[in-house]
């Protein structure tokens, strides 16, 4: 048993989901203690899973529990969803909780747990009126959202970078 704070990381299927061990070694450095859950299709191949359960000492949560099963992490003291896709983002708002991923974030969201979301979403679905009513309502729910990020090549083919500790710096700004 620890007593630092747990964080839920929720992985969606994003190419960049390959890295999202940069942002567990953030919230460890920062003392979190952390768990991942991710959607059924990030955990076909986009990102190692066995390598992040090795660097959590926890199993990825991708699928309901049985009745009787035990938890197998403690309730949370923030969640942060990266990458978020535009498919999560909109099920996510309209309640629709067909995944355990998403049921966590509908769950943690009537908690009150904060929550911080790195969007990777091209820039014409960002723009969708949905996603835009979707994106509305959750921060309307205090959910905290960084600008999205569309992953395009820029002048000379280099990509910008993903923000993973943008998420840990927004569960800690009002």
């Amino acid at each position: 048993m620890t007593d630092k704070p747990f964080l839920y990381v929720v992985v969606c299927a994003a190419g960049v989901a390959a890295d999202v061990s940069k942002l567990i070694t953030a919230a460890q450095e920062r003392d979190w203690e952390v768990g991942v859950f991710a959607s059924p299709t990030a955990m076909n191949g986009f990102f190692d899973a066995a390598a992040v359960e090795t660097q959590t000492g926890r199993p990825i949560r991708s699928a309901w529990r049985r009745p009787g099963d035990p938890r197998p992490f403690p309730a949370p003291d923030a969640v942060v969803v990266a990458p978020a896709t535009f498919n999560t983002v909109n099920k996510w708002a309209a309640g629709i909780a067909d995944t355990l991923a998403v049921g966590t974030l509908c769950e943690a969201a009537g908690l009150g747990v904060p929550i911080a979301v790195l969007p990777c979403v091209a820039e014409a679905l960002a723009a969708h009126p949905a996603y835009q009513d979707s994106v509305a309502r959750l921060r309307g729910m205090g959910v905290r959202f960084a600008d999205p990020y569309a992953g395009e090549a820029q002048v000379g083919g280099e990509r910008r970078e993903f923000g993973w500790e943008l998420a840990l710096d927004l569960l800690h700004s009002p």
